[in-house]
């Protein structure tokens, strides 16, 4: 009989964070827990007439300043993001590029939509004065992972790299995906998660025509309101959320302090529609379970839950009523996306951070903007102001267009 096998856990040494709820993860973290009110959120003058013309976006952030002018031009926003928040987790991690071996080192990191606005533009300069006047830089700059590559260029990272795109569960695929490459040897120094910027009318038109997000225009700060009665639809964000992962006896050579461990991983595909999740939520359900097998660790121990919440009718309530089934309603649950948006592909990245935070403090941010709770939601979520609390294993889920699920196992 074969020897069960102990669980892989690797150690996350540094966080970077770049979010319409601060610069920095330091910054993030503050506006979260305290739930102030989002500043980032505001009325577009790319979107005017939609009906919805607002998202969150990231204030006095000085891109130029932080990158430099040539190197700023050599990639798209959301892939500068990346580089921003890959440069705080690094230093966090007490890592210096300069010396480490660089064929060692991994980036993983998820995106949805790449340089879409780019591509907005680039059309709009074809229709308007031809094919000559569209960029040589199309293609580099937009494409999925051309975030990863901006990171291993900027820090000498020359193991593998890689874009994940399962739309919004893309930056949690992507830590999972990080936790297997450790796991297997190929990388001492992984660095994953997600980054996103999708200012696109084009996009967000679709998304009305959809009726996927909120039409909240008169109150955009409240629009977001994951787990709400009256929740009606999401609110798009930008941003980026990067972890350091390493291999315990790496990080342990070095002395390196570790914020968490990510210690199990599981992923599923629904097969059911192209936007809308299986109703009764067995995708997710066998993502989350995987994950736990993985880890090893039963549902009655997991404490918190750092959950997709996307504030969609359908969404929060497929998957509130599978923690409920696979966990039970102990663990403390927030979403914080009425903090940061939705930040589609870099959700998972921002949010598996911020579940670290969560970890490290054992403090659980309160969901912004739940005034009624929704009675056909059975979970203890958090609300009106963070909850302090001893657990010793967090739960991150994402859930994605097209049915892409997946789940981490974090634990101190």
């Amino acid at each position: 009989m074969t020897a069960r096998q102990e669980p892989f856990s690797a150690a996350v040494t540094g966080l970077g964070l770049v979010t319409a709820a601060g610069v920095g993860a330091k910054a993030t973290w503050h506006s979260v827990t305290q739930e102030t009110v989002p500043g980032g959120v505001s009325h577009q003058e790319e979107l005017a007439d939609l009906p919805c013309d607002f998202m969150y976006t990231i204030a006095d952030l000085d891109t130029t300043e932080l990158l430099g002018v040539a190197t700023q031009r050599l990639m798209d926003r959301f892939s500068q993001l990346a580089v921003i928040a890959a440069r705080e987790a690094v230093a966090d991690a007490g890592l210096d590029p300069e010396s480490w071996d660089g064929s060692r080192v991994a980036v993983v990191i998820g995106s949805a939509h790449g340089g879409l606005p780019f591509y907005d533009q680039q059309h709009v300069a074809m229709a308007g004065r031809g094919a000559r006047r569209v960029s040589p830089k199309l293609a580099p700059l937009t494409v999925v992972n051309s975030a990863a590559s901006s990171v291993c260029m900027d820090l000498g990272a020359q193991g593998p790299s890689m874009g994940v795109a399962t739309a919004c569960s893309s930056g949690t695929v992507a830590v999972g995906t990080a936790h297997q490459l450790l796991r297997a040897g190929v990388c001492d120094i992984a660095i994953a998660g997600g980054a996103e910027s999708v200012l696109s009318r084009l996009l967000i038109a679709s998304a009305c025509q959809m009726k996927a997000v909120s039409t909240r225009r008169d109150d955009p700060a409240t629009a977001c309101r994951p787990f709400d009665a009256g929740r009606d639809g999401f609110v798009v964000g930008e941003g980026a959320g990067l972890l350091v992962l390493e291999r315990p006896e790496h990080a342990s050579a070095r002395r390196a302090p570790v914020r968490a461990r990510i210690r199990g991983y599981g992923a599923s595909s629904d097969a059911y529609a192209a936007v809308a999740p299986d109703p009764e939520g067995n995708g997710i359900e066998r993502a989350l379970r995987s994950a736990l097998a993985d880890a090893q660790v039963a549902g009655r121990d997991v404490g918190h839950v750092n959950a997709h919440g996307t504030s969609t009718v359908v969404n929060d309530r497929v998957e509130a009523t599978v923690l409920r089934r696979v966990l039970g309603d102990h663990p403390l649950v927030t979403s914080t996306k009425g903090m940061t948006g939705h930040a589609l592909g870099a959700a998972g990245g921002i949010e598996t951070a911020l579940t670290v935070l969560a970890l490290e403090q054992q403090l659980v941010p309160p969901t912004a903007n739940l005034e009624v709770p929704d009675p056909r939601i059975p979970i203890d979520i958090v609300r009106n102001e963070a909850r302090q609390a001893a657990f010793d294993c967090a739960v991150k889920t994402s859930l994605g267009f097209g049915g892409h699920n997946a789940a981490l196992v974090l634990t101190r």
